[in-house]
């Protein structure tokens, strides 16, 4: 797997003041036993994409508070219903971070007042169900988006729309960097600013639904109609949603 994006500077955060923010924001929500483990996707491949930069600052952030973070590399992914699509090693490779995920974030350009065709592209290589995994379900998502004048909602609310087809669980807050291109230095580096500390607040709560939801996954997603059409009857040793309320494991 080689389309993993490197991360410049991860661990300098010039913006961040740490004093406000803990490194551990979920203790005591959910165990913690390894860390989060966070696949982020951008949706341009410009030279100098905003989405990809907010994705790299909201990967520092995840780092400072204890995730492990992959930013995926899109720009030779193939379209969808092309022949040997599926085969296509970015998308073997895409869906393999996702399977490996408990939690995404999306962040993608305003264009037309939707998101990108690559975002869109990125979304339509992970199916509902593959071979009895499930590469989204019961994940969590924070979504963002970057627009070139004034802040817009447009393609935030897409990317809601997106997730809960996807059915992953969407956190509530969000983040719209309005004329993106005035919010990062000359080293690429988003500036103080109320865009970067609402940054800081998404993925700060992306990290608690996470820690929060991590023991409850598996119920999350055991629906009726699947296990119906699957002829699977339930019993008290299947029952996800009795076993989540028992605290007991499912062997």
């Amino acid at each position: 797997m080689d389309r993993l994006r490197a991360l410049p500077d991860p661990d300098h955060l010039p913006a961040l003041d740490p004093a406000y923010l803990s490194a551990t924001p979920a203790t005591g929500m959910g165990p913690n036993d390894h860390p989060p483990r966070i696949l982020l996707l951008y949706g341009s491949l410009r030279e100098r994409s905003y989405s990809r930069l907010c994705v790299e600052e909201a990967a520092r952030l995840l780092r400072f508070m204890g995730c492990e973070t992959r930013i995926f590399d899109p720009s030779d992914l193939p379209l969808p219903g092309a022949p040997g699509d599926e085969d296509h090693p970015a998308v073997v490779e895409l869906r393999a971070h996702a399977l490996w995920s408990e939690g995404m974030v999306w962040c993608s350009p305003e264009r037309h007042g939707q998101v990108s065709g690559l975002m869109k592209l990125q979304i339509d290589h992970l199916p509902l169900s593959m071979g009895g995994v499930r590469p989204t379900q019961g994940r969590t998502l924070a979504v963002m988006q970057v627009s070139g004048g004034s802040q817009s909602f447009n393609t935030v609310n897409t990317l809601r729309l997106l997730g809960r087809w996807m059915r992953m669980i969407t956190i509530p807050n969000q983040s719209s960097v309005e004329k993106a291109w005035q919010e990062f230095d000359d080293n690429d580096r988003m500036k103080p600013s109320s865009w970067y500390d609402r940054i800081v607040d998404v993925m700060e709560e992306l990290v608690r639904f996470t820690i929060l939801t991590r023991p409850h996954a598996g119920a999350l997603v055991d629906r009726y109609s699947e296990r119906k059409g699957a002829g699977v009857v339930l019993s008290k040793a299947t029952d996800l949603s009795a076993i989540a309320l028992s605290g007991q494991s499912v062997r």
